[in-house]
């Protein structure tokens, strides 16, 4: 072995048994084995089948419930309740990044700019006539909050979040449509800000939904690249002075047309 071969490895850290625990179970529920709503055995019952403690079960199960899978009470005799893999784990971890020092809202806005740009291009490619109906839907719905001041923001938020949700799926790929409602429920505090920071809240509502009617037509029409452009544009005018300054050439520059 060389001399400078050395700097390749690095010791390892021996495996807690909760970890192994905590695995098997993963593995489980993201296969399928165990459905969201199912229910793990009791916590004595895997202490038998694990051949561990019942402290490594409950810090396995602990680790598990942070991680947002399941749904955990020391003791309670039905077993942990399984909730699988949800848009909350992602917008929660999305979240959790955007306030601390690994990532930031400009960043966060970015990455959504790029998946609503190809979630509208695939989605005018894709789309079927149920896909456009639920669209349409959510545009009615806003159109009928439009009016109603301070009160109808997040029911206003979250019709417009229905509208880039049925886009998405659209788009034939349902990790679009996972990380689309994830990171759209990881700014949607800084969507309601906004708006409430508007004096004419009715006028700012009437614009966007506007723009949504521009995104509907250039969808239906099978216009991927208007469609992409639409979705760049409209959210880099959004957010693009609530972003760290530092941040915004990233806006920018994912904007310009591809």
């Amino acid at each position: 072995m060389a001399a400078d071969d050395t700097d390749l490895f690095r010791p390892v850290t021996p495996v807690r048994a909760y970890q192994r625990v905590a695995e098997q179970i993963e593995e489980r529920i993201l296969s399928g084995d165990l459905p969201p709503g199912s229910r793990l055995p009791a916590e004595r019952e895997l202490v038998n089948r694990f051949g561990v403690g019942r402290s490594t079960v409950r810090e396995a199960l602990r680790v598990l419930q942070s991680a947002g899978l399941i749904r955990s009470r020391p003791g309670d005799p039905l077993g942990a309740e399984v909730l699988g893999v949800s848009p909350d784990n992602l917008s929660q971890a999305l979240g959790r990044l955007t306030r601390s020092s690994v990532s930031t809202l400009g960043e966060l806005v970015q990455f959504r700019m790029v998946l609503d740009a190809e979630s509208n291009r695939l989605a005018a490619r894709l789309h079927g006539a149920d896909d456009l109906a639920r669209m349409r839907e959510q545009i009615t719905r806003m159109e009928s909050l439009s009016g109603g001041g301070p009160a109808s923001l997040h029911a206003f938020s979250e019709a417009d979040a229905l509208f880039h949700r049925a886009i998405a799926e659209a788009s034939g790929n349902s990790l679009l449509g996972l990380c689309a409602r994830a990171v759209h429920e990881a700014v949607v505090e800084v969507i309601e800000k906004k708006i409430a920071g508007v004096t004419d809240t009715t006028a700012w509502m009437e614009r966007s939904i506007a723009h949504h009617r521009e995104v509907l037509a250039a969808i239906t029409a099978g216009d991927g690249p208007l469609a992409a452009r639409l979705g760049r544009t409209a959210l880099h005018e959004y957010y693009a002075e609530h972003v760290e300054p530092e941040t915004r050439e990233l806006l920018a520059a994912s904007v310009e047309d591809h």
